[in-house]
Order: C-alpha cells, then sequence, then structure tokens
C-alpha cells in the first residue's frame, strides 16, 4: 500500500533500525519493548508529516490513503510551503490584477479588502474555508458602511471564483457566499442658484488658472462626464470645428471598445478658444504657469477641483455638498423640469450597453441642445469677466 510510518531513530540497546508492527507502533525488530516516539509519515515523495503519537500517524496515514481511493488527494495540501494557504494565494490574485487593465484604484481596493479577510484567515488552507468562516469574517468586520461590506464580499467571491478557474479548487470546493444587503446613500443636493453661486465662487478662486472653473463648469453641464475622466482629456482631443470633445478613457470604455464624447455648448467652445494652446499630447486640464512647486503645463492633480469646489463651498458657508453631488446629480435633478426622464437619461449617460451602441445616431445636436439647457438660466457673460 502507499505510504508507511517511519522513524530515524535507532534502538537504544542495539542500534537497529525499527520498523512499524502495524498494531500499535514502530519497534525495534529484536526489543520489541523499544519504541520510536518520533515518528514521520511518508506518503509518495512530497509528503512528509511528523508526529510524537503512533494512532495519530495511523490516521493521517489512513486519511491520506482514503483520498486517493475517492480521487481528492492533493500534495500540494502537505508542503511546507504552503501553496494552498489563503494568504499565498491572495497575493497571487493580487499579482494579476495588477497586471490586468483594471485601474490602480480597483486594485488597491481588493488589496485591502483581501489583507482584511488575511487578517483572519492567514495560512489557512483554502479548501477549509466554508459558508460558515466566510460569514463569520463579513459580519465580523467593524465601523464600514453596508456598501462597503458588500464590496469586500464581492471582491472575495471574485478570489474565489479565479481559485476555480486555476483547478486550485474543484466548483464543489468553493464555499457558499452569504447575501449581504445594501442601501446607497443619497449624495446632497443643491438646486440650480446654489450651484451658480458656487461655480461663480469657484471662477473668483482660479483666476489664476480658469481651467479649474470650466473642469468644475463642465461637470455640472455635461452631466455624462465624471471628475476622473477630465483629466484623461488631451489638447488633441478638443476640436473647435465641430464643438467635440473625445474623451477616450471612461468608466466604460474598456468594456465597449469606444470613447464618450462632448458636444460642447457655444458659450464653453468661446471659453476653450481664450485659452492658450499646447501641443496634441498636452493635458487639456492642465497648469498654465508653474510656481508653488508646481510645473507649468503640469497635469493637473486627481483632487484639485474637489479641493477648490469644496473651498468655495466653505466661502459661502455651504456644507455637506460634495463635487459629485454638487454638480452631476444636482444639474440632473435640475433638468427634470425641463426634460423628461428618458430625456434626462440619455444626456446623464446611464444608458444600458446596447442603448449606448446606438450613441452615434444620437443627433449630437440634440444633446447639445439639452446640455444648454442646464446653463440657459444664465448667459455667456462670464467670458468677458474671465478674459478681461
Amino acid at each position: 500500500m502507499l505510504g508507511g510510518i517511519y522513524t530515524q531513530q535507532k534502538c537504544a540497546l542495539c542500534g537497529q533500525g525499527m520498523r512499524d508492527n502495524g498494531r500499535n507502533g514502530v519497534v525495534c525488530p529484536t526489543h520489541p519493548d523499544q519504541r520510536a516516539s518520533k515518528l514521520i509519515v511518508r506518503f509518495g515523495r512530497k509528503v512528509y508529516l511528523r508526529f510524537t503519537n503512533y494512532d495519530e500517524a495511523s490516521r493521517a496515514l489512513t486519511g491520506l490513503r482514503f483520498k486517493v481511493d475517492e480521487g481528492t488527494f492533493d500534495e500540494r495540501d502537505y508542503r511546507k510551503s504552503n501553496p494552498l494557504g489563503f494568504r499565498t494565494l491572495a497575493e497571487q490574485y493580487v499579482e494579476v490584477k495588477c497586471k490586468s487593465e483594471l485601474k490602480p484604484d480597483t486594485v488597491n481596493h481588493i488589496r485591502q479588502h483581501l489583507n482584511l479577510a488575511a487578517e483572519i484567515f492567514g495560512l489557512t488552507n483554502v479548501k477549509e474555508i466554508g459558508y460558515a468562516q466566510v460569514e463569520d469574517f463579513l459580519l465580523g468586520i467593524e465601523n464600514v458602511s453596508s456598501k462597503t461590506r458588500y464590496n469586500i464580499r464581492s471582491n472575495l467571491h471574485a478570489f474565489f471564483r479565479w481559485l476555480v478557474k486555476r483547478r486550485v479548487l474543484r466548483p464543489d470546493q468553493m464555499p457558499e457566499f452569504p447575501e449581504v444587503s445594501f442601501e446607497l446613500g443619497w449624495r446632497k443636493t443643491i438646486d440650480m442658484a446654489t450651484q451658480d453661486a458656487i461655480l461663480e465662487e469657484v471662477r473668483k478662486l482660479t483666476l489664476e488658472n480658469p481651467r479649474i472653473y470650466i473642469g468644475i463648469k463642465w461637470l455640472a453641464t455635461y452631466i455624462n462626464v465624471r471628475p476622473v475622466e477630465l483629466l484623461g482629456i488631451n489638447e488633441e482631443d478638443v476640436d473647435l470645428k465641430t464643438g467635440l470633445v473625445i474623451v477616450r478613457k471612461h468608466k466604460t470604455s474598456k468594456a465597449i471598445k469606444k470613447p464618450k464624447f462632448i458636444p460642447v455648448i457655444a458659450e464653453d467652445l468661446e471659453l476653450i478658444k481664450s485659452l492658450p494652446r499646447g501641443l496634441p499630447k498636452m493635458p487639456f486640464f492642465r497648469r498654465d504657469k508653474g510656481g508653488g512647486g508646481r510645473l507649468q503645463n503640469a497635469s493637473f492633480g486627481r483632487h484639485i477641483l474637489y479641493r477648490y469646489w469644496k473651498k468655495a463651498c466653505e466661502n459661502l458657508g455651504i456644507e455637506g455638498v460634495d463635487l459629485y453631488g454638487g454638480t452631476r446629480h444636482s444639474s440632473a435633478t435640475g433638468l427634470r423640469k425641463v426634460l423628461t426622464r428618458e430625456g434626462v437619461k440619455e444626456l446623464s449617460g446611464h444608458e444600458t450597453n446596447k442603448a449606448f451602441e446606438r450613441y452615434f445616431q444620437v443627433d449630437l445636436d440634440d444633446l447639445r441642445e439639452g446640455y444648454a439647457k442646464t446653463r440657459e438660466r444664465k448667459s455667456g457673460a462670464l467670458l468677458e469677466v474671465i478674459r478681461g
């Protein structure tokens, strides 16, 4: 039969090697009362387990033979390097994600969530993690929102699905996952008069670099664009003849393989023309002047628009309104007074992928007219102030 119980100890009386008697110990053939106290279960070439109790060693050997018979034996379960440990495999998973097309922020969230799990599971063999262990982990996370708990569950579930694809686990070995429900919080929105006041305050704060004001104004006008997407726009993406701005990197760009288009309204086109033009590959949202440790023509940092929005709100005594809620969501809410629900949905880009495939069939002039309604309460008079 495969495997056996052995020892490296010698008989204290005659120096002979000891052998398993198959009943109750590893003993000297000549002096059976001399028993080994340090036992080794060898199973194949790679399984090497140590014991100090014969009954435990015997049960382990029987278990290994049974796993071979039922087809579930995996020698990786017994390696000293613990290749099937949760932490070991989680680190490999994160490395794979780092090499994928996922955004760095997304990878960081995956890393953080799996690190939380690794603090609990450590080097536990992933085959030993079942529903109970997963549920205890998820319910035991403190001081997080229901949405964060849901996201942690999603990333942990994706990790185990990856283990199945890698043949680390059989499909039947993947643990069941408890349901985790959540309710999205509501962002605080503002009326259009308040939004106008904040935009005007931003304009005053950014006279040295009007691109900051333009960026925030665009977020309040073109409600299908997100703050981080603006930072990927280059000079070559702004067409002054057609009045179109191309957003090549956006939330769904990797899925649909198509850019997003902004048909800018007339007053914004004039604002663009008032700015100094740069080389094609220069970021459109950049610092036209250096100073303060910043280089001329350097791209905006990720949080610059948010900082100026919050500063403007602080100056006006407005609390609890973030950039996203005060621009995109507030403008969408305001548009409901002048457009149908479907009209607002089309402008905001909240469409199904199938609907998005018909994007190029939408009349760009209709979109431009719709975006103009986000600003029609104001004229383009601010252009003269900026130019001045």
